[in-house]
């Protein structure tokens, strides 16, 4: 019988965003290397596999915005350990939902309820069929993230170049990233600029929230509202920092929660757009503009509002 001899995976390159800062090297490894057991993610710490800027680095290392982490060819668990080939064939439908793509980066209009990578109970994540489908792509690296329920436009590099020009944007805050969604109640006035900071913490139930403290990290997001239905007004929000659940707390947090958000929410709200035929969180990443990291060429690329979205309007 023929050995089939599966292809080692690539070594990875990760860029430290605000969210992850002050984390120690070892509690990051652990939660980005699911399956992997951890004697083993501290051998290739004691080793030196794994790089902080090209440098060696101590597992109580405390990571800080913009370090490069260097993460050596691994193989994960079962779950996660999937030939490429089946990858491919379970989510070839993702290629037509390229929005664009040249030798450097690609842009996926991504769906709700597909995890960007896989770990915690989830198998294969976009990057991983992506990476399946591509399996002759020497690197392929999500330059950032949408939560699962999120859909729309997500920027994935091609080129370790790329990554690290793409996420320096995102730090410097040089691209544009624009969302829809329905929120809450009926909006008043115009634009409104929310700069409440926020922190990532872990309640007593064990479920991950993002609260606005005053110890938080700086977060901006700008509201213009779009429409309005009387119970409900459809907004554009503009991420001018990038923190997780950013968009979700920071609507919450000024009186208009975002349909669907069952963890920051209203479920009153959520039970009436239900009844409409809501089955999902109407949040959705609709346009991203920035400049070519290497062709230095200004790209606008924009995923159109899913029809499951845009029924929902319809009918309100």
């Amino acid at each position: 019988m023929e050995k089939v001899v599966k292809p080692s995976p690539p070594v990875r390159y990760l860029e430290i965003d605000g969210s992850r800062a002050g984390q120690r090297l070892d509690n990051f490894l652990i939660a980005t290397l699911k399956g992997v057991p951890k004697s083993h993610i501290y051998r290739i710490l004691r080793k030196g596999e794994v790089r902080i800027n090209r440098g060696r680095a101590r597992p109580d290392y405390r990571l800080e915005e913009g370090d490069v982490v260097r993460i050596p060819p691994l193989r994960q668990s079962s779950a996660r350990d999937i030939d490429p080939q089946q990858a491919a064939a379970g989510f070839a439908w993702l290629l037509p939902r390229i929005l664009y793509e040249d030798d450097e980066l690609m842009v996926v209009n991504k769906p709700s309820g597909l995890a960007v990578h896989g770990g915690s109970g989830v198998g294969v994540g976009l990057i991983e069929a992506l990476r399946g489908l591509r399996p002759d792509a020497p690197f392929l690296e999500l330059a950032h993230r949408l939560d699962r329920d999120t859909s729309g436009c997500l920027l994935l590099a091609k080129t370790r170049p790329a990554m690290l020009a793409l996420h320096r944007m995102l730090r410097e805050g040089d691209m544009e990233k624009r969302y829809v969604a329905l929120v809450a109640g009926a909006w008043r006035g115009g634009a409104r600029e929310v700069t409440a900071a926020l922190e990532k913490n872990r309640p007593r139930s064990g479920e991950h929230k993002v609260e606005v403290t005053e110890d938080g990290k700086e977060a901006a997001s700008l509201f213009t509202p779009h429409q309005r239905f009387g119970y409900a007004t459809l907004v554009e929000i503009r991420l001018l920092t990038g923190r997780t659940h950013q968009a979700r707390v920071h609507a919450a947090h000024v009186g208009h929660p975002i349909a669907g958000d069952e963890k920051y929410g209203d479920r009153e709200f959520n039970r009436r757009l239900q009844r409409l035929g809501l089955k999902r969180l109407f949040l959705h990443a609709q346009r991203l503009r920035f400049t070519h990291p290497l062709r230095d060429c200004k790209m606008d690329v924009e995923a159109p509002l899913p029809e499951e979205l845009s029924g929902i309007l319809a009918r309100l």
